[in-house]
C-alpha cells in the first residue's frame, strides 16, 4: 500500500484543489472548505478577528462524508469537485455543492475556513483550497494600494507652475523691452559698440535677451524649495519617532512615522474612522458591579482617599481565579454569611452558560467561552465560590463552596438576536427543576411575575447607574417548575425541535411559553475595559472639531455600549437615530424621518425663522421619491428599523437631490446615528449616497456596525468624494487594512490582531490615546511650520529676485545681474537655507500643553487657513514690494550720494553692495520675525547667516583672492570702500525700516483688533508667568473645595437609562453542547481562552465629581443643559422620539487623569444662547484661562481648568449651547490681562 505524505510548502505556492494540514495556532493561508479535524464529529474552532474584528471563538464543522479522511492517506485519494460561486468579497456567505461518489451536498459558509482566521483550540485539521491569492474574501476587501500626497503637496505644484508662468511673462516683458531699446536707442551706438556676432537685428537680439532672463529670473522658480520641504519633513518625522509620551512602556513600543511625506496633513483632519475591537477596547472583559436582590455591590468608596486593595480570594476558595480583581468586601461577606439570594444569583451564572472547561491539573481551570462576557460572569461565579468544573451532554459540575454538586442539564434555550437571552433547565440532586434564565433587561422584565415589581423597581434604578456608566448590563432570573410542567412542555419541544418547516419560529413559540412567571435575582454589570485614556481622547478630538466614526464587525449593541463608555454617545444628545432597514426603500425612509427630526428641532430652536431649513424639509420630502403627503408631520409612520414596513409609494422613486451645504450648516444639534451593515450597503448606493452624507455628516457621532472590511473603505472613500475633507482612518487587524489604505492617514495599531494594520500604515502606535498628541501637538505643529516656511520662501525669492526685474528697466534690457555672481549662487544654498530650515523644523506658536489645553487651536488647519492662494499672493506681494524698496531706496540715494572725498557714490558695484547688504539684513529681520519659538539653533543658523555672508563677502572682494583668480573676482575690494561710508549704512537702515514697518504696524494692528485664538493664549500665558504665584494655593483650593469627591471611589452614576446588554453570542452554540458534538478529553492547552482580569477601568480611570448646582426649569419645564464631552449619562437608541429638552440633573464626572479641557459649568440663571465667537464685550478673563492644579489619586498633579466664563466655553472649546455653531478664532479688542485667581472646583 502507497504511502503517503505532506510538503511543507510557502503561502505564495498555494493553489486552488491543494489539500493543506492546519495545527493549533496557525493562520489559515486560503479560503479552505474543511474536510476533516481532529476533534469529536470533525468541528474546528477559529479566531476572526483579523477579519470581523471579534475574539470570541467561532465553531466550523465539516461534512459528515468528509470527516473520515483525517489521515493523509485517505485524502490522497479524494477526487471531489467543488462548484462554487465565483470570488466575492461577503465575508458571511458561502454557496457551493460538493459533488463526490454520485452524490451532491450543498455547502454553506459554516464549512469554511477564510484567510485571515487562527485555528484555536484544535489539533489539526484539512481543509480543501477553494480561493487563493487575490481570490480569497480577505484579499477582496482589501483596496488598492494609493499614492498618498497632501493637500500642501498639490497646491504647491500649481503654484510652482503659476510661477513659472510668471517667470516667462516677466522674461517677455524684458524681451520687448529690449527690442524697443536697441531700436530706438541702441542703433545710435552701433559705431563705436557693435552687436556681437551673430546678432544682426533687434529682434534676435530680444530673442537672445528672452533667454538670458530666464536664465536670470530663475531663482523666483523655487527648485530647492522640494529638498527643503523633503528635509523638514523628515525632522518632523523623526520629532514623532522621539516622543517618549507616545510611547508604551507595557507593550515596549514606540509611535513610528512609517512616511514622510504626511506630517503636515495631520493638522488638517477632519474626519476620524476608527475600528473598536483592539482600537477603542483591550478585548478584556470584567466583573465590575451587580445587584443583588435590591442591594448594589460594587461601588467602593474611600473617605480617606486611600489606595483601595482588591479582594484576597484564595484564602476562601482554593479554586479562585489569582487574576480577578473585585474591591467590593460587601458582596464576599454576604457569601459567606449564607445570603440565599447571593448564592441563588451566583449558581445562576455558574450554570446558565455555554461555556466549556478544561482542566489540565487539580483546580487549574482553563475556560473557553464563546463570548468574553460569558467568560467573565463565569470566572466572577468562579471566584464567590460557586466554581464550573466541566460539562457533559446531559450534566454539569459545579463546586458550590467547596461542595461538589451535579446538576442534570435537561434544556439549554439557546441565544439569538432577536431573543436576546439566553436559559437553561436544570435538575438538581434534590430533584427540583429550575430554570435559569438571563438576557437584556428591557425584554426580561417583561417575563417577570408580578410580585417582582418593587424589586424590579430597584433594580431598574441600579441599572440606570450602571448603564450611564457605560457597562454592559445582564438581567437574571429564575423559575420553580413542577415535574408536570416540565413534561409537558418538554413533550412540545421534541416536537418543535423535528418539525420540517418553520423550526426556528415553533422553537422561538415552545421558549416564550416556558419563561413567563419569573423571579427576578438581579442584575450584573460587565465592563468592557476601554484602552487607557479613550474618552479623554474621543472628548478633546471632538473639542478640535474632528468627527469620529466608529466602523466595526462587531453586533449593534456591543458597539453601542462601547459608544457610551468612550463618551461618543452621550446623555446630552438630542437624538441617537438608528438605521436597520433591510431594503433601499426602508433605509431611504429612515434617513429622511432622521433629518426631519434634525429640522424640527432647528425649528424649535429658531422659533422656525430658518426658511432655509424649511426649504430644505420640503426638498427632502420630495426629493426622496415620496408623495407630499408623506412629507407631513402629522403622518404616523412605522417605528424606524420595522422590517415589515409597508411603503405606499411608487417602487423607482427618483434620486434625491441632496441638501446644500448653507443649509447643513444651519442645523446644530447633538446627534448621533447608528447603521448596521444591510442598511449601509444600500445607503452606499450610488442614488442614496448622497442622502446618507447629508444626514451622516449633520451627527456628532456616527456608528457603522457589522460592515465588511470593503464596506469600510466606501465609507471613506465616500467622505473624501463629498466633503472634500481630510479623513483618518485607524484600527489594528487586517480587517481595516482596506480603510487604512483609502483614507488620507492611516495609522496602524500594534495590538493582538497581528500587524498587518501596522504594516500598511502611515504612523504606528500601541495606544489609541497617542492619537490626541499625534494630530493635536504634532499635526498643528507639522501644518503651522511648513506653511509658515512656504509662506517665507516664496516671499525671500520673490524679493531677491525682483530686483532684477526692476533693474531691466535701467540697464537698457541687457540682461545685466544686480548682484554678484557669487552673491547668487550662495544667497539660497548658504545665506537664507539654514534660518528658514531652522523655523520649518522647530517653530512653535503655543506650547504642547496650550496644544491639548485649547483644542479649538487645531481649527486653522481644518480650514486650511494658514497657506492658501490668499495667502500665497499675500507672500509675493510682500516679496515685490520688498524688491521695490531695495532697488529704488538705494538708487534713489547712491545716485546723488558722494563719498567723504567727493568722489560720487553712483557706481555699479557700490549699488550691488549695498542692495545685496540691504537684502539679506531685511530678510534676516523678517525671518526674526517670523519666528515664535527661539531655540539656541535658531539663534545660531539667523545670526550665523547674516555674520556668515559679511564674511564671504569681504573674502570674496579681498585683494588676495584677486591676485590668485583674477579672472573670477571682479568686484575686488568693492565691499571695504562700500561698507565704510556712513551714507551705505544708512541707506541700508532706511531701506530696513521701510521693509519692515508695514508689516510690524500690520500685525500689531491684527493682533489689536482680531487676535487668533492662539494669540489670546500665548499672551495669557505670558502675563501669567510674570504673575505666577505658589501652585499650593491653587492646589488646596481644588482638594478642599465644595463638592468635592473622597479620591477612594469607584465608579460614577448617570443619569438617563439605555439598555447596555452585555451578550457577543452566536446562535447555535447551545444545540452543539447538548448534542454532545463539542465534548471531548484533551490535554491541549487552553492558555488563549484563560480568564484575563485586571483591575477595573473605573479603579484606575475615573472618579465621580458630583456638582451642587442644577439647570433651572424652563417655563415649557425643558432645560437646556450645556452638553458635556465626559458625562456619563445617555439617552435612549430611539428612532423617532426626540430627545429635547427633560431635565437632567447629570453629574460631571472627571478622571483619575483629569481632562485637560473646561468642563461646562452649570448657570444658576436661565440658560441664554451665547454665541461662541468672541465678541467685544467677550474677551477671555483671567479666570477662565487660568490653570489650577488637581490632584489625582495617585498623588500625582496634572493640569486642569477652572471655570468661571461661559463665554470662554464657547469661544476657546466650541461648547455649543443654544446657538448655532460658530468659528470662535477671533475678537475685536486686545485681550485682557488675567489676573491669576483662586478657585475650588
Amino acid at each position: 500500500m502507497a504511502v503517503f505524505c505532506l510538503q511543507k510548502e510557502k503561502w505564495m505556492n498555494v493553489r486552488v484543489g491543494d489539500i493543506i494540514k492546519l495545527e493549533n495556532n496557525q493562520f489559515v493561508a486560503a479560503d479552505l472548505l474543511l474536510l476533516s479535524s481532529s476533534e469529536p464529529h470533525s468541528l474546528c474552532y477559529i479566531e476572526t478577528a483579523e477579519l470581523d474584528g471579534e475574539t470570541n471563538m467561532k465553531v466550523r464543522q465539516s461534512l459528515s462524508v468528509t470527516a473520515e479522511l483525517g489521515d493523509p492517506n485517505n485524502l490522497a485519494p479524494f477526487d471531489g469537485e467543488v462548484v462554487c460561486e465565483p470570488p466575492n468579497n461577503k465575508l458571511d456567505r458561502f454557496c457551493g455543492l460538493l459533488c463526490w461518489r454520485d452524490c451532491k451536498y450543498p455547502l454553506s459558509n459554516h464549512n469554511m475556513l477564510l484567510r485571515g482566521c487562527v485555528l484555536r483550540n484544535t489539533e489539526t485539521c484539512y481543509g480543501l483550497v477553494i480561493f487563493a491569492g487575490p481570490d480569497t474574501k480577505l484579499m477582496q476587501n482589501s483596496g488598492r494600494t494609493k499614492f498618498k500626497r497632501t493637500s500642501i503637496d498639490r497646491l504647491m505644484n500649481t503654484l510652482v507652475l503659476w510661477i513659472f508662468g510668471f517667470m516667462v511673462c516677466m522674461g517677455v516683458i524684458l524681451a520687448v523691452g529690449n527690442a524697443v531699446w536697441e531700436r530706438e536707442v541702441g542703433s545710435l551706438f552701433q559705431s563705436y559698440l557693435a552687436w556681437d556676432l551673430p546678432v544682426d537685428n533687434f529682434l534676435f537680439s530680444a530673442f537672445l535677451s528672452f533667454w538670458s532672463y530666464v536664465i536670470i529670473l530663475n531663482t523666483v522658480v523655487p527648485i530647492s524649495l522640494y529638498v527643503s520641504v523633503e528635509v523638514i519633513r523628515l525632522g518632523h518625522s523623526y520629532f514623532i519617532n522621539w516622543d517618549r509620551k507616545m510611547f508604551c512602556p507595557q507593550c515596549n513600543t514606540a509611535a513610528e512615522a512609517r512616511t514622510t511625506t504626511l506630517n503636515e496633513e495631520l493638522g488638517q483632519v477632519e474626519y476620524i474612522f476608527s475600528d473598536k475591537t483592539g482600537t477603542l477596547t483591550q478585548n478584556i472583559m470584567s466583573f465590575s458591579k451587580c445587584s443583588i436582590n435590591g442591594h448594589a455591590y460594587g461601588e467602593v468608596i474611600d473617605p480617606l482617599g486611600a489606595q483601595l486593595k482588591r479582594l484576597d480570594f484564595s484564602s476562601f476558595n482554593p479554586l479562585a481565579d489569582p487574576d480577578f480583581c473585585y474591591y467590593d468586601n460587601g458582596l464576599l461577606k454576604s457569601v459567606k454569611l449564607g445570603d440565599l439570594h447571593s448564592h441563588e444569583f451566583f449558581r445562576l451564572l455558574s450554570l446558565c452558560h455555554t461555556v466549556m472547561s478544561e482542566e489540565k491539573k487539580e483546580g487549574e481551570l482553563m475556560y473557553k467561552a464563546q463570548s468574553p462576557d460569558e467568560g467573565a460572569l463565569v470566572t466572577a461565579a468562579r471566584n464567590f465560590g460557586f466554581v464550573f468544573r466541566s460539562r457533559t451532554p446531559g450534566t454539569v459540575t459545579v463546586t458550590e463552596l467547596g461542595r461538589p454538586v451535579t446538576y442534570t442539564l435537561l434544556a439549554i434555550l439557546d441565544f439569538n438576536n432577536i431573543r436576546k437571552r439566553m436559559s437553561v433547565i436544570v435538575r438538581n440532586p434534590e430533584g427540583r427543576i429550575r430554570l435559569y434564565c438571563k438576557g437584556a433587561d428591557t425584554l426580561l422584565f417583561e417575563r417577570l411575575h408580578p410580585s417582582n415589581h418593587h424589586l424590579m423597581n430597584i433594580t431598574t434604578d441600579h441599572l440606570n447607574e450602571y448603564a450611564g456608566d457605560g457597562l454592559r448590563t445582564l438581567a437574571l432570573a429564575y423559575r420553580d417548575l413542577s415535574e408536570e410542567q416540565w413534561e409537558e412542555w418538554s413533550e412540545r419541544h421534541r416536537q418543535a425541535d423535528r418539525a420540517t418547516d418553520c423550526r426556528e419560529d415553533r422553537l422561538a413559540d415552545i421558549y416564550e411559553h416556558i419563561e413567563q412567571d419569573m423571579m427576578l435575582l438581579g442584575a450584573t454589570a460587565i465592563e468592557d475595559k476601554l484602552q487607557e485614556g479613550v474618552p479623554e481622547t474621543i472628548a478633546i478630538l471632538s473639542l478640535a472639531n474632528i468627527k469620529i466614526w466608529v466602523l466595526t464587525g462587531d453586533k449593534q449593541e456591543t458597539a453601542v455600549n462601547i459608544g457610551y463608555s468612550c463618551k461618543m454617545l452621550t446623555g446630552d444628545m438630542t437624538e441617537v437615530f438608528i438605521i436597520s432597514g433591510n431594503t433601499v426603500l426602508s433605509v431611504r425612509e429612515e434617513l429622511r424621518r432622521a433629518r426631519e427630526r434634525m429640522i424640527e428641532f432647528a425649528r424649535t430652536r429658531e422659533g422656525g425663522k430658518e426658511e432655509g431649513i424649511a426649504g430644505w424639509g420640503e426638498a427632502c420630502s420630495l426629493g426622496n421619491g415620496f408623495g407630499g403627503d408623506g412629507g407631513g408631520e402629522g403622518r404616523e409612520w412605522p417605528s424606524v428599523g420595522d422590517k415589515q414596513q409597508q411603503c405606499p409609494h411608487p417602487p423607482d422613486p427618483p434620486a434625491p437631490r441632496p441638501p446644500s451645504s448653507t443649509t447643513l450648516d444651519s442645523i446644530s444639534g447633538e446627534f448621533a446615528l447608528v447603521i448596521n451593515g444591510h442598511s449601509l450597503a444600500h445607503a452606499l448606493e450610488a442614488d442614496m449616497e448622497g442622502e446618507f452624507v447629508s444626514t451622516a455628516c449633520v451627527c456628532r457621532a456616527v456608528i457603522c456596525c457589522r460592515v465588511t472590511p470593503l464596506q469600510k473603505a466606501l465609507v471613506v472613500e465616500l467622505i473624501k468624494k463629498h466633503k472634500k475633507a481630510v479623513t483618518l482612518a485607524i484600527g489594528d487587524g487586517a480587517n481595516d487594512v482596506s480603510m487604512i489604505k483609502t483614507a488620507h492617514i492611516g495609522v496602524g495599531i500594534s495590538g493582538q490582531e497581528g500587524i498587518q494594520a501596522v504594516l500598511a500604515s502611515d504612523y504606528s502606535f500601541s495606544q489609541f490615546r497617542f492619537l490626541q498628541r499625534l494630530l493635536l501637538v504634532h499635526g498643528r505643529w507639522s501644518y503651522l511650520r511648513m506653511c509658515r516656511f512656504l509662506c517665507y520662501f516664496f516671499y525671500k525669492n520673490f524679493a531677491f529676485t525682483m530686483v532684477h526685474f526692476w533693474f531691466g528697466f535701467f540697464c537698457g534690457f541687457s540682461a545685466q545681474t544686480v548682484y554678484d555672481q557669487y552673491f547668487i549662487t550662495l544667497y539660497n544654498i548658504v545665506y537664507t537655507s539654514l534660518p528658514v530650515l531652522a523655523m520649518g523644523i522647530f517653530d512653535q506658536d503655543v506650547p504642547e500643553q496650550r496644544s491639548l489645553e485649547y483644542p479649538k487651536l487645531y481649527e486653522p488647519g481644518q480650514l486650511n487657513l494658514l497657506f492658501n492662494k490668499r495667502e500665497f499672493f499675500i507672500c509675493i506681494t510682500q516679496g515685490i514690494y520688498t524688491s521695490v524698496v531695495l532697488f529704488f531706496v538705494p538708487y534713489a540715494i547712491l545716485s546723488h550720494g558722494t563719498q567723504g572725498t567727493g568722489e560720487p557714490l553712483a557706481d555699479y558695484q557700490t549699488f550691488a553692495v549695498t542692495t545685496a547688504t540691504a537684502l539679506v539684513i531685511v530678510v534676516s529681520v523678517q525671518i526674526a520675525l517670523d519666528t515664535g519659538y527661539w531655540t539656541a539653533i535658531n539663534h545660531f543658523f539667523v545670526w550665523g547667516s547674516v555674520g556668515t555672508f559679511f564674511t564671504i563677502m569681504l573674502a570674496m572682494h579681498s585683494q588676495t583672492l584677486f591676485s590668485i583668480f583674477p579672472n573670477q573676482f571682479h568686484f575686488v575690494g568693492s565691499a571695504q570702500s562700500t561698507l565704510v561710508q556712513p551714507l551705505v549704512w544708512l541707506t541700508i537702515v532706511l531701506a530696513t525700516v521701510i521693509c519692515i514697518v508695514p508689516v510690524l504696524a500690520f500685525r500689531f494692528l491684527k493682533l489689536d483688533l482680531k487676535p487668533q485664538l492662539s494669540d489670546t493664549v500665548r499672551y495669557t500665558q505670558l502675563v501669567r508667568q510674570k504673575t505666577r504665584k505658589p501652585a499650593g494655593r491653587c492646589m488646596g483650593g481644588v482638594r478642599g473645595g465644595v463638592g468635592g469627591v473622597p479620591e477612594g471611589r469607584l465608579g460614577a452614576r448617570g443619569g438617563s437609562r439605555r439598555s447596555g446588554y452585555a451578550f457577543a453570542h452566536q446562535e447555535g452554540f447551545g444545540e452543539l453542547i447538548t448534542s454532545g458534538k463539542n465534548m471531548r478529553l484533551s490535554s491541549l492547552a487552553l492558555a488563549n481562552f484563560a480568564s484575563r482580569h485586571s483591575s477595573s477601568w473605573i479603579d484606575t480611570l475615573r472618579r465621580k465629581k458630583h456638582s451642587n448646582t442644577h439647570p433651572p426649569q424652563s417655563a415649557s419645564g425643558e432645560s437646556s443643559p450645556a452638553p458635556s464631552y465626559v458625562s456619563g449619562s445617555a439617552p435612549p437608541l430611539s428612532n423617532s422620539s426626540s430627545l429635547l429638552g427633560g431635565s437632567q440633573d447629570t453629574p460631571l464626572e472627571e478622571g483619575t487623569h483629569t481632562l485637560p479641557v473646561i468642563l461646562p459649568q452649570v448657570a444658576s440663571g436661565p440658560p441664554t444662547n451665547t454665541p461662541p465667537a468672541l465678541a467685544p464685550a467677550q474677551v477671555p478673563s483671567a479666570d477662565a484661562l487660568t490653570p489650577t492644579s488637581v490632584r489625582s489619586p495617585g498623588g500625582d498633579s496634572v493640569g486642569g481648568w477652572n471655570l468661571s466664563l461661559g463665554t470662554v466655553q464657547d469661544a476657546l472649546f466650541g461648547w455649543r449651547g443654544g446657538a448655532s455653531r460658530t468659528s470662535g478664532t477671533s475678537s475685536p479688542g486686545p485681550p485682557l490681562v488675567p489676573k491669576e485667581t483662586n478657585h475650588t472646583v
